[in-house]
């Protein structure tokens, strides 16, 4: 196998290959670093309240991130029962299944009308970016770092200008975030792992894919 730039990607784990944290160190590849970006970038604190769009594995990464950062709620949306059921384990305070217009103001319900200070976008889809402006407070922030699927997006007077709403999002450096995240880890304060919900081979790693894209499987996890 080659990896580009080896000498400055590549970490070298404190365990053995056959450490139960192996699924958990593997999210450091990824998921839980682009989760925790987008919350650190969010400024989630012990004052700030979150929404996340999407149970996939980078949003349900969000959301342990926000409460690891302290937030003290955390509002899942997400449809699929068997992902936010683990996001309510992984620290979600509240789980909003309702879509669209009716999502939005269910949120607005839960906050007091006001709506999250944050709102982590996971998705990349047109509707989950119109919605997290549909839920983020005034002066408050949209984060995304699902990856867009769709050239054009209002940023206009309505939903940004007038209120004071910050939209940043990209690529999370994932190598930077590693010194941070792999103690948590490794002293067993989280446990990212918990996405990986089915293990394949090398040879099943095209199926693991269609799973994933089906929505069969959550994160697929590749053993050699």
């Amino acid at each position: 196998m080659r990896v580009p730039q080896a000498d400055g990607t590549l970490v070298r784990l404190p365990v053995g290959v056959d450490s139960e944290l192996l699924p958990d160190l593997l999210t450091l590849s990824d998921v839980l670093c682009t989760g925790c970006h987008a919350a650190v970038t969010g400024h989630v604190g012990e004052d700030t309240t979150v929404t996340v769009i999407g149970g996939g594995a980078v949003g349900l990464s969000a959301v342990l991130s926000a409460r690891m950062l302290g937030a003290p709620r955390v509002i899942l949306m997400g449809r699929h029962a068997d992902r936010t059921d683990l996001g309510v384990e992984l620290g979600a305070t509240d789980v909003v299944a309702e879509r669209g217009e009716e999502g939005s103001e269910r949120v607005k319900d839960l906050t007091g009308g006001d709506g999250t200070h944050v709102v982590i976008e996971a998705v990349g889809y047109q509707d989950a970016y119109d919605r997290a402006f549909g839920v983020v407070r005034a002066g408050g922030t949209v984060r995304r770092v699902g990856v867009p699927q769709h050239r054009d997006a209002d940023v206009g007077f309505p939903r940004m200008f007038f209120r004071n709403v910050t939209l940043t999002g990209g690529v999370a450096p994932a190598r930077a975030d590693v010194e941070r995240l792999m103690p948590r880890i490794l002293d067993g304060s989280i446990h990212p792992g918990r996405v990986f919900d089915r293990t394949v081979s090398l040879d099943e790693v095209p199926a693991g894919y269609r799973a994933m894209n089906d929505r069969t499987a959550l994160k697929v996890l590749v053993r050699p």
